[in-house]
């Protein structure tokens, strides 16, 4: 049988030494509430660990609630149904529409006195990723997140305005790109998409699952224009011609008809340097043409200095995600760092939180998911790297005494009132589910969200704050 995006990759067990559920007492915090963090939570739970799971949004599930494609409801349901039966263990307590963070409801740091023995960070990468490009700030210019966000209904992303136009060129060939292309090229039923690489052909980072959705309104005369302009940087490296133009047309076979005449073309050898503008808004990307060569490990663009423009009237980036440094921890690059020499390693891998005071291990703070590497493959994937994040946590909490576990969150709950800021339980999740649900069958829809956060808490009577 495959194997489904939620499916659980192969990955460490725990060995006879670690700690059962009857001998592990501790109180851990894991903050956010993706796949990352419920599969994380998953595991703490069984080992007997007290979990409080926080999430910035009201609804749990992340990267699954709100990344997934909207219309891929049977992968969205499988998971919600996982997430369902994470959050009815007796040993969670879920804490939604609270904020952790230097500006947040509640300071990182302030959770080690509020009764918690470890912290797994699994936040995901809730910043954005830029190119820091001349005219950026041009209207008609658009992360994919952003993008990805407001289709999926996520507050306050729902409730915007975006600006796309007629003409659309989408920084990256991976399946962001394709998700945003599927939405422009199925839904907004735009002229033209163009997906712009800095490398080649044989350098996609799509899978052919995703490219079904727009393979049938791809130029295939223009692809080959494409491909023959690039064979000979591409055969100057050895690189098969035929081979990555029949990756990029094998989803061919199983792809949906067409609903639109929107024309979507790739462009390679295209690295962006500005954004151009009139009058306020984008009327083209300028692109400096790039040549391929053999780095040490993969194969690299290098400009050539020949600068062109992309006509088009939007620009969305689709170039990867990074951390959100108000969160408090120390980053390295676009992530928050680890400790180069883990004391608790899973695979090689590194979980433990860098102190950049001491340069040694955070004390019992972990990260794990697009916390520790954003953008890091799908569902799957984030499932493994939190599973593995709280196997290295349980390990730490086995070489040293816990807290009063028989003292509940009395001091967290009392923290949280002072806020007066409503908290979304288990229980008010799963009404919520019950409400979207209902509406959706009035409206004769198959999926229905609120679109803010004011509207969700007003359907739960949660203006003010009840008992969770």
């Amino acid at each position: 049988m495959s194997r489904g995006p939620w499916a659980e990759p192969e990955g460490p067990s725990l060995s006879a030494s670690t700690p059962s559920a009857s001998q592990m007492q501790a109180r851990v915090a894991v903050v956010g509430a993706g796949p990352a963090g419920l599969y994380a939570t998953q595991v703490l739970a069984a080992r007997g660990a007290h979990v409080a799971l926080f999430n910035r949004d009201i609804k749990p599930g992340g990267l699954a609630e709100y990344g997934i494609f909207p219309t891929k409801h049977k992968m969205k349901d499988g998971l919600r149904k996982q997430f369902r039966q994470i959050l009815a263990s007796p040993h969670v307590e879920y804490f939604g529409n609270v904020t952790v963070g230097r500006k947040g409801d509640l300071r990182l740091d302030e959770l080690r006195g509020l009764g918690c023995d470890a912290v797994l960070v699994t936040v995901g990468a809730q910043g954005t990723k830029w190119l820091g490009l001349p005219g950026e700030d041009l209207t008609g210019v658009h992360h994919a997140k952003d993008l990805v966000y407001h289709y999926n209904r996520l507050p306050p992303f729902a409730a915007r305005t975006y600006a796309i136009g007629r003409r659309v060129a989408i920084v990256g060939v991976g399946n962001v790109m394709l998700d945003i292309a599927h939405w422009l090229v199925r839904h907004l039923h735009v002229d033209e998409v163009v997906a712009v690489a800095r490398r080649g052909p044989a350098e996609v980072k799509f899978d052919k699952g995703e490219m079904e959705y727009v393979a049938r309104n791809l130029d295939v005369a223009a692809l080959d224009v494409e491909i023959e302009r690039v064979r000979p940087a591409m055969e100057a490296l050895g690189q098969d011609v035929a081979a990555a133009r029949a990756f990029i047309l094998a989803a061919m076979a199983k792809a949906p008809e067409p609903n639109s005449a929107t024309r979507f073309r790739l462009e390679f050898l295209a690295s962006p340097v500005r954004i151009v503008g009139e009058a306020g808004r984008v009327i083209g990307l300028q692109v400096e043409d790039t040549m391929l060569v053999q780095g040490s490990n993969d194969v690299q663009a290098h400009g050539t200095g020949c600068r062109r423009v992309i006509p088009c009237d939007s620009v969305v980036f689709a170039v990867g995600d990074s951390v959100d440094p108000d969160l408090g921890l120390a980053l390295r690059r676009n992530a928050f760092a680890v400790h180069p020499e883990p004391r608790y390693p899973i695979e090689g891998v590194s979980y433990e939180a860098l102190d950049p005071d001491t340069s040694a291990p955070l004390d019992n703070v972990f990260v794990a998911g697009w916390a520790r590497s954003p953008s890091m493959g799908l569902v799957g994937m984030a499932r493994k790297d939190g599973n593995q994040g709280a196997f290295a946590l349980v390990q730490a909490l086995a070489t040293r005494p816990v807290q009063d576990a028989g003292k509940g969150w009395a001091e967290l709950h009392a923290r949280l009132e002072r806020t007066g800021k409503p908290v979304v339980g288990t229980a008010q999740w799963n009404e919520l589910e019950r409400l979207e649900h209902a509406e959706a069958e009035r409206l004769g829809r198959d999926e229905f969200k609120f679109a803010t956060n004011d509207e969700m808490l007003a359907a739960l009577n949660l203006n003010t704050r009840e008992s969770r």
